[in-house]
Formats: structure tokens, sequence, C-alpha cells
């Protein structure tokens, strides 16, 4: 697709980059089949074809209508269309220039949309404030209508009872040492996540840090068009760890495969800031998933748990690691390999419509497509015999919470099962 750059973006970097990807798009509509918000909505401009060529517009200088802003904001940022294009068009990146430009030059929202945005900006990424909003949500959550209560967790979950505190981490010191990224709202809302995989960690002989000024990771704020908010979150985190990197640590852990697609993304997106784009990417290059990281350590786990049956899971991938990290398969592996059978639903690799902020911004078709996945992965259950569905990462997880079947992260069954083999070896 040729693309003659308007005046105002011929020499930017966003302009370049937007090209360059435009170029690469041949309109084979091989994205619009696997697009969740055009399979909801049917409308040619609610998935990627479309709205590519709505970007393309504005690159050429058509101003952009709040239409135009509509389309894009619906998009999910789910890259489905990334798996499938055979071309490599890289949407992701190109959505967000096109969200920024259209942004920029259209009528200011309304304020109720306006407020919004900035609560979510501002209440989302600031843990203090956060925490202290979810205590109060758990007084009065029983109250509750039940699309709020699932964002209102409770603290300890049933399927870890049997542990002696949920919630300690381990003191010991290890030679090896990963750094972990604690996240905005995870602390808050399913502390035992993090915790969970300090304790797996730990029995495999690493130790798990923590940089008490490290911050949001910036993919709430950058997706909600503050990308320059974004981007100072992204230089506080590697201001934070950089004298841990230089250290040593081996890898940056994430526990929210949300977050590790933005970290993971810090190389390319301050890759112009002289200051930052060796650092940025070198933080880049060392963050993993965890999911990347025990397959590594499956023998030494497989030493602590065995390998006999176990109960079996439906997992749910999240977006964000197999689609936005292109990880697939790794969590599937290593929980076979200690025993546990792992099934996935039908139409595993569309979105569950949690999508970070979607759910408030888009609340009807994020509740479309939440039922959707609820029907097939319980379909799944009832097919496999699995009571609990796992994920990776935090907005699925609590997005697709429901009083039948619980939803865990998949390193909290890890967890459970080395905590049980510890109990009976006393």
């Amino acid at each position: 697709m040729q693309t003659q750059l308007a005046p105002q973006f011929a020499n930017t970097p966003e302009g370049i980059e937007a090209a360059r990807i435009l170029g690469k798009c041949v309109h084979c509509g091989f994205c619009t089949a696997t697009c969740p918000t055009y399979q909801i909505l049917g409308d040619e401009l609610d998935g990627p074809r479309g709205r590519i060529y709505l970007i393309k517009q504005i690159a050429e200088g058509q101003a952009p209508t709040e239409k135009t802003r509509m389309h894009l904001d619906r998009c999910l940022t789910c890259r489905n269309c990334e798996s499938t294009c055979p071309s490599g068009v890289q949407y992701g990146n190109l959505v967000d220039i096109g969200r920024k430009w259209a942004e920029d030059n259209t009528p200011a929202r309304p304020i109720a949309e306006r407020l919004t945005r900035w609560a979510l900006k501002e209440g989302l990424t600031k843990p203090a404030l956060f925490n202290s909003a979810m205590a109060l949500g758990r007084l009065v959550r029983p109250i509750m209508p039940s699309g709020i209560k699932r964002k209102i967790p409770q603290v300890k979950s049933k399927a870890l009872a049997d542990a002696t505190d949920p919630y300690a981490r381990p003191q010991a010191s290890h030679a090896r040492k990963m750094l972990l990224l604690e996240g905005c709202v995870q602390p808050g809302m399913l502390p035992n996540i993090n915790s969970a995989t300090a304790r797996v960690l730990d029995a495999l002989k690493i130790e798990l840090i923590s940089a008490p000024n490290a911050t949001c990771c910036g993919a709430l704020r950058y997706h909600l068009n503050d990308q320059e908010g974004g981007l100072h979150n992204a230089r506080q985190n590697i201001d934070a760890w950089w004298p841990l990197v230089e250290q040593g640590v081996e890898a940056i852990v994430m526990t929210a495969s949300g977050c590790g697609v933005m970290v993971k993304d810090y190389g390319h997106l301050l890759t112009s800031d002289p200051q930052y784009a060796h650092k940025a990417k070198t933080i880049s290059d060392l963050t993993k998933d965890i999911s990347e990281i025990l397959p590594t350590l499956q023998c030494e786990l497989i030493n602590i748990i065995g390998v006999n049956p176990k109960s079996g899971v439906v997992y749910h991938p999240p977006c964000t690691l197999q689609h936005g990290q292109q990880i697939r398969g790794k969590v599937e592996g290593l929980l076979s390999s200690i025993g546990i059978s792992v099934k996935l639903c039908a139409d595993s690799h569309l979105c569950c419509g949690s999508a970070g902020t979607y759910s408030v911004t888009q609340p009807e078709v994020s509740e479309q497509l939440r039922i959707n996945k609820l029907a097939h992965l319980q379909t799944a259950c009832e097919v496999s015999g699995a009571e609990m569905i796992v994920s990776g990462n935090i907005g699925c997880i609590t997005h697709l919470q429901q009083d039948d079947v619980p939803v865990l992260h998949w390193i909290e069954i890890v967890d459970k099962l080395i905590t049980q083999k510890y109990l009976t070896t006393q």
C-alpha cells in the first residue's frame, strides 16, 4: 500500500513508521476473519483492514472525525491480526500512532469520557490510591452489582486455602537473582500471584527482588492516548531497574503478560531517545514472562513436584502473551510435564474482552466477548472434567471471574503443588 504522507507527518518518526507499516499491508482481509470486534459488530471499519484505511487517510492529510476516533477506540489492541497477517503488518504500533493522531485532531471528548479516562490513568497507576480503594471496595463487595463485584476479588483464593500463609514472600538469599515488576493493580487485587512466583523461584534457588522506585509499566497511559505519560513511566522504571541490571540480575520477570508486552517494547518506543535508547533495549532484552523462565527449569521442577497425574485445568492464553509476545505452548508444555492435563477452549485465540481498560471504556463489546469466552471455557471444563480455569494476566483473570469455576494464575497451581510437597516431607 503506497502512502503519500501529509507535510505535517512527512519528517516525523511517527509518520515514517506509519508509512513503513502501511506499506506492508496488501488488504488481503485475513486479519478481518480473526478480529473479535469485527465478529461482534460486523462493520468493516471495526476490523483491522478498515482501521488501517482510516489511519492511512489521516496520514495523507484527511482530517479525522469523531467517528474515526470511535472506530480506533473500539480496537482491543489484542493483536490477533498480527498473528494472522501473512505480510507481517505491525498493526499494534500503527494503531497507537493512529489513535494519537485522531486524538490530537478531533474535538475534545465529552466531559464524562474525559473524567473516566483521567480516573483510570490516575487511579489505577498509583498503588497506594488503588489499594485503598480496593480495601474499601471489599468492605461493600457483598452489595455490589455482579459486574463490579468480579473486579473486587476476594483476597484469599479457596484453591490455596491449605497453604500456611498464601501471601508470605521467601526470605532466603540465593546467588541467582531476578527482578520482578510488582505491577499497579495486581498487588492490590490478587497479591498471591507475585508471592507465589517468588516462592516457586525460591524453591528453584532463585531470589526474586523488587526495585522500590519502580512504577506502572506505562501501558495503561500509553493505550489511553497519554503516550508521553506512558513513556515517562517507562523511563522511571529504567532508572529504577538499571542499578540492579548493572549488578547482574538475570532477567526481569513479568507475571502479567499485559505489562510484559509493554516492557518488551521499551526498546522500540524509546529508540529515538539518545539518553535512554541503549538502556531501554537492554531492559527489553532482559524482560521475560514467567512462562518463558520456568520451562528452562523444567527438570528441577519435575524433581520437586514429580510427574504423577494431577487435577486438570482449562487454560485461557492472554492475547498479550500469544499475540503480543508471540509466546504459545509454553504454559501448556510446562504444566503437562508435571502431570497437569491442560485443555484449550474453542476459539482460544480470541480475546476475552478485558484488554486493559477496555472493559470500562467499551463495556458493551467487552461484555459480549466475555460471555462468548466463558461459554467456551465452561464447555471445555465440562468435556475435560477440569474444575479450574487458569490464565497468565491479571486483567483476564479478574474479567473472567464467575461463581461456578475459579480462575487463577497458572503459577499459583505450581506454587500449591510445591507447598503440598514441602508439607508432606515435614
